[in-house]
């Protein structure tokens, strides 16, 4: 009988060891799992964050970084439905002050960092000779975002009503949920005509740009960044936060055509 308690105590230390062991395996584990942090951007900033996202988890292996891009208007509105987000990179100042004024960004963890500039583009076959913001009454199709959720769409409305044109070519506007959509309208000629940034056209060897819109046609195109106050990667969302503002990260905005806001 003793015998069988020593070989039944010596089984059960033996089960606690392996299982100490599994369990110190486990949480080494999740020690090295890197720490996600999500990012709701604008769609004109995929490029540029993409090139960055690689750089940045290069130098730290401990991050993994999740893009949400789409409209910034959209991207708002699921911030403030509760969705989880460490960053928001906005391409409008509007929707991102909503956010600062709701308590869901602290003013001190933001900052304007881009500018960007409203571009005409047309198809490379422009088969309706569109070279101006006025030649839009010779189209049949003209793609623009929706203003409401879609800063450049806002913009492009701006540009056109300033211009006295928007009466006439209105009708001719098809909406889109962003400016990347605008610009693949463009390319596969289901619109005669877009309106994008500056940005969004250099990544494309589909279109032409034809035209610039002046400054002072629309609100200033300015992209705020800010961490989100609830954000479970609070540190972690700062430090990248910080990275987007260093001098390497402006290098490669400028690449793809953004400037400074400053």
């Amino acid at each position: 009988m003793k015998k069988f308690y020593s070989l039944l105590a010596s089984s059960l230390l033996l089960v606690g060891i392996l299982t100490g062991c599994g369990s110190q395996g486990s949480n080494n584990k999740t020690t090295n799992e890197p720490v996600e942090i999500t990012i709701s951007a604008a769609a004109s900033l995929q490029e540029s964050l993409e090139e960055l996202q690689k750089t940045y988890e290069k130098e730290h292996d401990n991050i993994k970084i999740i893009y949400n891009f789409g409209g910034s208007g959209a991207l708002q509105q699921q911030i403030v439905k509760g969705a989880p987000v460490d960053l928001f990179f906005s391409a409008a100042e509007d929707k991102f002050d909503e956010l600062v004024k709701n308590g869901l960004i602290d003013q001190q963890q933001g900052t304007d960092l881009l500018a960007n500039e409203l571009v005409l583009i047309v198809p490379k076959k422009n088969e309706k000779h569109i070279q101006s913001f006025e030649d839009l009454t010779k189209a049949d199709k003209i793609a623009v975002g929706t203003p409401e959720s879609v800063p450049a769409g806002k913009y492009g409305v701006e540009t056109l009503t300033y211009m006295k044109l928007w009466e006439d070519v209105a009708s001719k506007v098809v909406y889109t949920k962003d400016v990347r959509q605008v610009l693949t309208y463009t390319e596969t000629e289901n619109v005669d005509a877009g309106m994008v940034y500056k940005t969004d056209a250099l990544v494309s060897d589909k279109v032409d740009v034809v035209a610039t819109a002046q400054g002072d046609t629309h609100t200033p195109i300015i992209y705020p960044v800010g961490v989100i106050k609830d954000s479970k990667h609070a540190k972690e969302a700062e430090d990248f936060y910080n990275y987007l503002q260093s001098d390497t990260a402006m290098k490669v905005f400028k690449k793809y055509g953004f400037q400074g806001a400053h």
